[in-house]
């Protein structure tokens, strides 16, 4: 069981986005740049993201992209599903055709776990990772003032 790239790429950028929420579109290419994703792998993740009524895009000069739900009803479960990212613990995806075409032994375990990481996802918001976010922004910034030197934000 492993979350791949995409679901943990997809969350990382609409968590960028969410971080400029109310600002205005926000553009791929800001979000490729501050975060180091490709820029077409964003443009595959926001079709699925747009597609599921996660962001709306606004064309034109200074189109970008929006949050389409407010930042408190947005999961990573969601975002997750989103993007067709499986987080499954099973070995078999869920047929029960583990073990010669049958269930195997440990098939509830498996299937248990998967039901509690979703559990867990799906009660992460994006106003939480956000608010997060601003918490370790605020740090930073008081603990430059205090030392008199300038940090870099990756945020």
């Amino acid at each position: 069981m492993r979350l791949t790239t995409k679901g943990r790429f997809a969350v990382t950028a609409m968590v960028d986005l969410a971080l400029r929420h109310g600002k205005g579109p926000v553009t791929l290419a800001g979000i490729s740049e501050r975060q180091d994703i490709s820029l077409s792998y964003l443009e595959q993740l926001f079709g699925k993201l747009r597609r599921h009524q996660l962001v709306d895009s606004v064309r034109g000069p200074g189109g970008g992209y929006t949050l389409a739900k407010p930042l408190d009803v947005v999961s990573v479960a969601d975002i997750i599903r989103a993007v067709d990212e499986p987080i499954d613990a099973t070995q078999c995806g869920g047929k029960e055709n583990c073990h010669d075409e049958h269930r195997c032994m440990t098939h509830d375990l498996w299937t248990s776990l998967n039901k509690k990481i979703y559990e867990y996802l799906d009660s992460v918001t994006l106003a939480e990772l956000v608010s997060k976010q601003q918490e370790k922004q605020s740090m930073a910034i008081m603990t430059e003032s205090r030392q008199g030197t300038k940090v870099a934000a990756t945020f």
